[in-house]
């Protein structure tokens, strides 16, 4: 197959899917090694194709599909076991999480799709962190972090910071 014709087959099966789709799925539907669709995945980046990597595979992200959605990136600092209760409150009051960076004095910005949009999304990030022996981004400035929330509605968005504002995750 060739290269153009497999990066718009990646791109339709991306346009298709609600849910992030592993390199390893992709690569088995096109019949190629999975480095084949890390370099296809590269190019259409490079040409301003909004793809993510999540820990979950790749998603197309559509800009479009906010409408009518807010969002609002919040400043939050707290220890690794309260990670879980970070993001359940997020999402408990109708929040996703995006991503999540950190601005590092040597590195700058460092920043990573997680794409978390209901508990077991959060529960399931945890334990990848915890099953991987890895340590949090935000380790790397001593808990201090950003999160990009979507939200349906700056109501919801309020409640999401007073929350977290209420549980000391707030850095301000």
């Amino acid at each position: 197959m060739d290269g153009d014709i497999r990066r718009l087959n990646i791109e339709q099966m991306l346009k298709q899917s609600p849910f992030p789709i592993s390199g390893t799925v992709i690569a088995k539907e096109l019949g190629v090694s999975r480095q084949v669709i890390v370099q296809d995945i590269a190019l259409m980046r490079a040409v301003n194709k909004n793809i993510l990597s999540t820990n979950k595979g790749y998603l197309l992200f559509n800009s479009n599909a906010q409408n009518g959605k807010v969002t609002k990136i919040i400043k939050v600092k707290h220890e690794d076991n309260q990670i879980l209760d970070e993001l359940y409150t997020i999402v408990d009051l109708g929040g996703r999480i995006r991503d999540v960076f950190v601005e590092h004095p040597i590195y700058g910005q460092i920043s990573v799709d997680l794409i978390i949009n209901c508990r077991s999304d959060a529960k399931s990030f945890v334990n990848s962190v915890e099953n991987n022996k890895t340590r949090p981004l935000n380790n790397l400035t001593h808990g201090v972090h950003y999160h990009t929330i979507i939200a349906d509605s700056e109501e919801s968005l309020d409640k999401i910071v007073a929350e977290l504002d209420k549980k000391q995750y707030l850095h301000k």
